[in-house]
């Protein structure tokens, strides 16, 4: 019987095995022979390599090789996998190892193969590099024009006749911080080549396994059935992990060479150089609107410092900035342009809500902004603006990524206003105007954010055998999400077996030919939607057996139990191992592509989901140091369907932390010469537990996605897309700002020359 399994916040499937320290981690693959890899990374921003001397590294007893670009296959470079219109990025990709040039501080020049990785180690500080420093562009907004790689635009409306025509124009001039996803698990590859077969088999591969498969097989000349891409658990990711990196070819590279597995793992000091950075942006944005506060128009120029080359994602971050900044407002008329420019940085990547945590920083910066100028309360300002359900569904005149941008939400104005109640923002406002009366520096904030899901396909297999067993294979990868409890719900909702009764195996390339993998909140939507066709197509295999084992109609029979029964006649029944066994049966042979209980589905989403939710926090600043106290933070999000609650507070709840630490405290920081100032967690600065207040996470079920048959909406990347606008604003109103705070993250030293800024105008 369906609607036993969706829903429900049932136990997690992977977290016993996790607890009991059964993790398969990529550091826990041990190969017979393996031997270690060590990278060479260059100590300079921007250098000519004139010589590298390997000789006295490859000496050493116990290294089998070291390896320099020139020992590579020529002109290899690791290609984009999202082209964007009109943008030609063939000149900036990445080679493996550096060629001519190093373009930042961590590129990979060397890497040394060794029996043990501390003689590894030991060897690749003997190799020597001879470099002669060049001047390094460290600014995108000032970069040389040969350092720009292109503009990303996008608009709709007459934008210069919204502003020729308004009551008030108000701007500023914003920026947003270096950051990373800095997972607990740096990353690793083992890789190890059969010599009988002529198999590789990679593991440590996340994200995007099967389009990681594609991209090896044809950098390395070898049919993708060869390469045999095995998941392993991933301690985090957060859009950072998983994407094809120089490491990513060198390691099966030199396990082809070799003839044995080769094992690279990652230290915390390499991954803070050489995983993608991102979110550095400079914007200069401008509001128009008409006397009453309402939006006529909205114009955005950005400067995206992209770093030393344009890794796999291309211009997504840059589109995903300029796209979507309109957020969920009437807006008219939008014009937003994003530079990709180049400096000498570490290139920069996708990043939990790439774009988003920008653009609705500055967006929602400028209308607090045009509050204070217009004389109106902040939240009366968003209300005015937001859209209701009278104008929804609501098409903006331009596609993103290829697909219309509809936004089918139910009513952003009553979420909001559903939202201010829920939170008991006034109170909040009460109590912060009650310390400032005492004179304390104690503000809150409000942002609402729109944010996007689901896009593009995904493939799955479900199989029932013959003692009865569900397996599901899908295209997702576990990157700690707790995808393969939400898989097996899906399953289990439409074969009416227990939740922990689904074996589900995720991203095996053996298993399944193609997946679309786990990245841009798209897992549940579209990989859970190709799930649960596949468990349909199952059914109604399973139907006609059954139908005819009992002499019934098969559209008379409805799962039950863990079977199939008699519907109006539960005592008529057959248990799945019946059918699945009766399903082999010569009768079946030729009635379907293939015997036995088996479905395959690959869904493809028409177009993007468009999620939407609010932020709030409350903030005291120490007025001796500049600190920042996080005192009260809420999440509202409407989510469509929640296949499992608590996994979506969950995941909201995490967003928000991490969030937390790209708005007050981690920046990725450079010196004069480009070199990295940010090694370890002591000096990148995450936010602590103590740093965080409890966090009020309120998860909507209001409004069902159209666009998918679960009703389903992304969760993943909401809880980082609105705190750094919502807690600048509360900086700014603990403060008490006439202006801007001008840039994120808002650390102590940051914050102090804004409290003089407020003395200044005091006085």
């Amino acid at each position: 019987m369906t609607g036993a399994a969706l829903g429900r916040s049932v136990p997690r499937l992977e977290d016993d095995r996790l607890l009991r320290g059964g993790g398969d981690f990529h550091d826990d693959v041990v190969r017979p022979g393996q031997l270690w890899l060590r990278i060479v990374r260059s100590p300079l921003a921007h250098a000519e390599i004139r010589r590298i001397d390997t000789a006295r590294a490859a000496a050493l007893p116990g290294v089998v090789a070291v390896v320099t670009a020139a020992d590579l296959p020529p002109d290899t470079r690791i290609p984009v996998r999202q082209p964007h219109p009109g943008l030609d990025f063939t000149p900036h990709l990445q080679p493996p190892l550096a060629t001519g040039h190093v373009r930042y501080a961590g590129e990979p020049v060397a890497a040394v193969l060794a029996e043990d990785p501390y003689l590894a180690e030991d060897a690749a500080e003997l190799v020597r590099l001879h470099l002669t420093e060049l001047e390094p562009v460290l600014d995108a907004r000032t970069a040389p024009a040969a350092c720009e790689v292109g503009v990303v635009d996008f608009g709709y409306g007459d934008v210069d006749a919204a502003f020729a025509a308004a009551a008030h124009v108000v701007g500023a001039e914003l920026r947003t911080g270096r950051h990373s996803g800095t997972p607990l698990e740096p990353r690793g590859l083992v890789a190890e080549p059969d010599r009988a077969t002529g198999r590789l088999t990679v593991w440590g591969a996340a994200k995007i396994p099967h389009i990681n498969r594609r991209v090896l097989a044809t950098l390395l000349s070898l049919p993708e059935h060869r390469i045999h891409m095995r998941e392993t658990d991933a301690g985090g990711s957060f859009g950072i992990r998983g994407e094809f990196y120089p490491e990513d070819f060198l390691v099966p590279f030199l396990a082809l060479r070799t003839g044995r597995p080769v094992k690279w793992s990652e230290d915390r000091a390499e991954h803070m150089v050489a995983a993608n950075h991102a979110r550095e942006q400079e914007h200069r944005i401008e509001l128009a609107l008409d006397a009453e506060g309402r939006l006529l128009a909205l114009r955005d120029e950005a400067w995206l410092d992209n770093g030393g080359y344009v890794r796999t994602h291309g211009a997504v971050v840059a589109a995903l900035t300029a796209s979507m900044i309109s957020g969920p407002y009437r807006l008219p008329a939008c014009r937003s342009r994003v530079h990709i420019v180049k400096t000498h940085k570490t290139p920069i990547g996708t990043y939990r809500a790439p774009g988003r945590f920008q653009h609705n920083f500055v967006r929602e910066h400028a209308l607090d902004l045009a509050a204070t100028r217009l004389g109106l309360d902040p939240v009366e300002l968003r209300r005015r603006n937001l859209l209701t359900a009278a104008e929804l569904p609501h098409e903006r005149p331009m596609q993103v990524f290829g697909s219309p941008m509809l936004l089918d939400g139910k009513d952003h104005l009553e979420h909001f206003d559903k939202a201010l109640a829920d939170v008991g923002y006034a109170r909040w406002r009460a109590e912060a105007a009650e310390a400032r009366s005492q004179g304390r520096l104690v503000g809150t904030a409000c942002a609402v954010i729109l944010e996007k899901a689901g896009l593009g396909h995904d493939s799955a297999v479900v199989d029932i055998g013959v003692t009865g067993a569900v397996r599901v294979v899908m295209g997702g990868a576990n990157v700690g999400q707790g995808i393969r409890t939400v898989m097996a719900q899906i399953a289990a909702e439409e074969l009416a077996v227990p939740v922990d009764a689904v074996h589900v195996v995720l991203s095996d390339t053996d298993l399944l030919p193609d997946g679309g993998g786990t990245f841009g909140s798209r897992s549940t939507v579209v990989g859970g939607t190709a799930v649960r066709e596949a468990a349909l197509k199952v059914l109604d295999k399973a139907r006609a057996v059954a139908g005819e084992l009992l002499g019934v109609e098969p559209g008379t029979l409805v799962a039950r139990d863990g079977g199939l029964a008699v519907e109006g006649e539960p005592g008529r029944r057959l248990d799945w191992a019946r059918v699945a066994a009766a399903s082999f049966a010569p009768r079946w042979a030729g009635t379907a592509d293939e015997v036995g209980l088996i479905g395959r589905a690959t869904y493809a989403a028409r177009g993007m989901t468009y999620p939407y939710g609010a932020h709030f926090a409350q903030v005291e600043v120490d007025p001796d140091t500049g600190a920042t106290r996080v005192t009260r933070y809420a999440v509202t999000y409407e989510v469509g369907r929640a296949v499992h609650p608590e996994a979506v507070r969950g995941q909201l709840l995490g967003g928000v932390v991490q969030g937390i630490g790209g708005a007050l405290t981690e920046e990725f920081r450079y010196d004069e010469r480009g070199v990295p100032q940010s090694l370890t967690l002591d000096t990148y600065l995450w936010p602590r537990a103590d740093d965080l207040p409890e966090i009020q996470v309120e998860v909507y079920e209001d409004a069902p996605a159209p666009g998918n048959p679960l009703g389903l909406r992304g969760a993943g990347e909401g809880g980082t897309a609105g705190s750094g606008a919502v807690l600048a604003g509360a900086v700014r109103d603990a403060l008490g700002l006439a202006g801007d705070v001008g840039a994120l993250p808002l650390h102590p030293s940051r914050v102090r020359s804004l409290m003089s800024l407020t003395t200044e105008e005091a006085s």
